[in-house]
């Protein structure tokens, strides 16, 4: 089996070493080219040791690249980082607390540096790469001097260096690099970290967003190692998510350093443009800082006023947060490896680093003189004012980073505190295997690595709290990020609306991300989405919460019922009391001038009816949906038909024409006459009744419930209206006929008035009956079944009580023959009075 150091050795020499030929020719070729400040234009700060270790640091953000490279200098004298700066001092400084330890962990040997300012720029590591290879033996595959390299800064490029140190298994341990491409180590066998990899940074803004209930965010990446690989794995997490990305922007290479280039300023101008209008809970910047310092320049001038989450490169940038009325670009959440101080070291800078000389701080000396020109927002750059600038995160990182190299030396060289069992001839790759096994704790930190070289210490959660003094902007720790993905946070923000109030609902806005809280609409809300309520009820008017639905009918108390009932109850005793009076008057001509006996039978199915007018008040029943309309129909059939047994005797009695008179006698069998008409009806009713009878039925309205009846069979309803309405027009036309006739009750007349009201009334509850809905469809109902049966009782029934009571002079035999007589006198007519038509009943 293969063994590491084997995989390693095979790597090397089949796909690195081809090029370090090419290599030696491009650093000799910059060498001629780039002569500003050291023998290769890169300054450097050099201490002999035993066991050199070498350093890569970007003491300037940006490089000069002038058309006339040969009279240029490598790194602008402007862009100088302080924190650059300081970081090789924590390197420089860890290096003399190990030397000068007691008891030593290196006994008999010292660890010196070789430390390089990168500028930040590829070319110009890759180049400082090669001079840590250069201070060795002639031959090209000679063990280096420099047994291992602390950096570099930005990811990409520790990519670049990475693939020169590979070639002589020189293990790189950056404090700052968070690719996650690095993590590669069939690419990258040589590369560790001591600082989280974007991966894990990556998630944290994720759970982040998840944490403030964010469901729209905007990314602003760059087209570098650092900014394409977090852009790409933010992206992945936020569609598994289902997170909107309103918006992902990609800056140049050149964005920051040629921004007063036409090319770059659209490109900025398009920026802001995008941000003005997106609706966007959140930007994320994972970018260099360089291009952050540019944006959110912009920011602060057009006064975007965003949230803004910062990456680990930029999220404690002192340069940002100090800008004038920053307050202006908005409010800023960031994350940075978990924080811890490098013991000793703030003492350290205020004691003037305890009189240690370097070219760094030779350098730096020089630079308080042109403060104002180079750092016009910055009050103070003298070495007191240091201490100021110290961060706890990168600045710790490379405190560990020297750690961790100096413990692998020592269990290489199998030390105690007396000596090292072994010299320091050792190879690169043998420390390189060591660098991969330490498990040890310094300064209550565990260090280990996992295989891809990372480490996972988590990530502390920053906020800035600013005022309106750019001076007093407080970056501060609201939670933190564990590597086992759990976020702890101490503040709680919900943007753009996403918890509505009740009664409201999301929805997108413009067909951007970011939805807007709007009513619900006939809805209730739980303040996430709009849900139905059920048939059975509604939504309040606030849209909050759902209310039980009421029922509605026809109340008992409801004035209209009150005035149908007491009509009802009215005809109920006036049709009893009209019994009472044709009982005790039932021997006398009235009673037999309106059909005898068969007066009884007309009162009784017009008690039914009255009675009838109940069932159409209250909640509607089976039982009295059936009694409705189905028994009214039977019952005033019944009616019409003793009213038209009454009008055919009365034709009978006085019909002089023979021709006539025969069929119409053959039509005056009162019961036989009554049974059929009437029995028609029931004909038509019973199979109604029992097939498909009016039945109760609920109708689901927007606040109520209407209860009504349906009348089953509309055939059937049609049926028995027509033929009650037949039947009163067969009556009207015998009754309109024998008004002609000596009538000195008035039977013909008043049965005409009573059929007419009755056909007058149905045809307009007809119309009224088909257009109208609601509660008060049955009182329709009632109303025109009362007033058809006090059509009936006032205008051929009363008449005759007001006689059998009051004009009982008249309820005589000898009066009406005398008044046929004078009748037919008056005709001049001279015939001998036929037998009494009243008696004869």
């Amino acid at each position: 089996m293969q063994t590491e150091e084997q995989r390693i050795t095979f790597i090397l020499f089949h796909t690195y070493l081809p090029t370090m030929f090419l290599l030696r020719l491009l650093v000799t070729i910059m060498s001629i080219f780039l002569p500003c400040s050291g023998e290769n234009g890169l300054q450097h700060a050099y201490s002999p040791g035993d066991i050199i270790i070498g350093g890569l640091f970007p003491l300037h953000l940006t490089t000069n690249r002038s058309t006339k490279l040969i009279h240029s200098c490598v790194c602008q004298y402007c862009s100088y980082d302080i924190s650059g700066f300081l970081h090789t001092q924590v390197m420089i400084y860890t290096i003399g607390q190990i030397n000068q330890r007691t008891p030593r962990l290196l006994p008999n040997l010292t660890l010196g540096y070789d430390i390089y300012d990168t500028c930040g720029d590829v070319n110009f590591a890759i180049t400082a790469t090669l001079e840590l290879f250069k201070r060795t033996k002639t031959s090209t595959l000679s063990e280096p001097k420099t047994k291992a390299v602390i950096g570099e800064r930005f990811s990409e490029v520790s990519v670049a260096v990475a693939r020169i140190a590979a070639l002589s298994s020189l293990a790189q341990i950056s404090y700052s690099s968070t690719s996650e491409v690095l993590s590669n180590k069939n690419k990258f066998p040589t590369f560790l970290r001591t600082t989280s990899s974007d991966e894990c940074q990556t998630k944290a803004i994720a759970e982040l967003v998840n944490k403030f209930n964010w469901k729209t965010v905007a990314i602003i990446g760059s087209n570098d190692e650092y900014g394409k690989h977090g852009t790409d794995s933010l992206g992945k997490l936020f569609n598994d998510n289902n997170i909107c990305i309103e918006f992902v922007t990609i800056l140049p290479d050149d964005f920051s350093q040629n921004n007063s280039q036409a090319s770059n300023a659209a490109h900025l101008a398009k920026l802001v443009k995008r941000i003005k209008e997106s609706f966007a809970e959140a930007i994320i910047m994972f970018t260099k800082i360089t291009n952050v310092d540019v944006v959110m320049d912009a920011a602060i001038k057009y006064k975007l006023n965003r949230t803004w989450i910062a990456s680990d490169s930029w999220s404690t940038s002192t340069k940002v947060s100090e800008m004038t009325d920053i307050v202006l670009a908005g409010q800023v959440f960031g994350f940075i490896s978990k924080r811890n101080e490098v013991p000793g070291f703030k003492q350290y800078v205020t004691s003037m680093f305890d009189g240690t000389q370097n070219s760094f701080i030779e350098d730096f000396k020089t630079r308080t003189d042109c403060k104002r020109k180079c750092f016009p927002t910055t009050e103070c750059l003298n070495l007191s004012c240091l201490v100021s600038y110290i961060d706890q995160d990168k600045s710790y990182n490379t405190y560990i980073a020297v750690q961790v190299v100096a413990e692998a030396i020592r269990n290489l060289l199998n030390c105690d505190n007396q000596r090292c069992q072994r010299g320091s001839n050792f190879s690169t790759t043998e420390l390189l295997m060591a660098i991969k096994k330490v498990n040890f704790t310094v300064n209550a930190t565990h260090m280990s690595f996992d295989a891809n070289g990372d480490t996972s210490l988590g990530y502390d959660i920053l906020y800035w709290n600013m005022t309106e003094s750019t001076q007093h902007t407080v970056i501060t720790t609201i939670g933190e990020y564990s590597p086992d993905g759990k976020i702890n946070i101490t503040v709680t923000l919900y943007n753009c609306s996403k918890t509505c109030k009740p009664g409201q609902q999301l929805r997108l806005h413009d067909k951007k991300c970011c939805r807007h809280c709007i009513p619900c609409l006939y809805f209730n809300s739980t303040g996430e989405d709009c849900k139905a309520c059920n048939q059975r009820s509604y939504s309040s008017p606030e849209r909050d919460k759902c209310l039980e639905k009421t029922d509605d009918f026809l109340q008992w108390l409801d004035p209209c019922s009150i005035t149908l009932t007491s009509f009802g109850i009215l005809g109920i005793i006036v049709t009893i009391v009209f019994v009472v009076l044709f009982i005790i008057y039932r021997s006398t001509p009235i009673v037999k001038a309106v059909g005898g006996y068969l007066c009884f039978l007309e009162l009784f199915s017009l008690l039914t009816c009255f009675c009838l007018t109940f069932t159409f008040i209250g909640r509607p029943t089976k039982t009295s949906c059936m009694a409705g309309l189905p028994v009214f129909g039977i019952a005033f059939s019944l009616c019409i038909s003793c009213i038209l047994a009454n009008l055919l005797q009365i034709l009978v009695g006085f019909s002089f024409d023979l021709e006539m008179g025969s069929w119409i006698k053959k039509l005056n069998h009162p019961v036989p006459l009554v049974t059929f008409v009437s029995g028609i009806q029931l004909a038509l009713c019973v199979p109604w009744l029992c097939y498909n009878p009016p039945f109760p039925e609920e109708e689901i309205l927007i606040n109520t419930i209407l209860h009504e009846c349906e009348t089953g069979s509309t055939a059937f309803f049609i049926a028995m209206i027509g033929y009650n309405a037949f039947l009163a027009l067969i009556c009207f036309g015998f009754a309109f006929k024998g008004k002609r006739l000596p009538d000195l009750y008035k039977n013909a007349s008043l049965i005409t008035i009573s059929m007419l009201v009755y056909l007058i009334i149905w045809v307009l509850f007809i119309q009224i009956y088909i257009n109208n809905f609601g509660k008060y469809k049955p009182a329709i109902e009632s109303g025109a079944i009362l007033i058809s049966s006090y059509s009936i009782l006032c205008c051929h029934l009363a008449p005759k009580c007001y006689i059998m009571v009051f004009r009982k002079e008249i309820n005589n035999e000898n009066v009406i023959t005398e008044y046929i007589r004078k009748h037919y006198e008056q005709k001049g007519m001279t015939a001998t009075v036929i037998e009494n038509p009243v008696s004869a009943r």
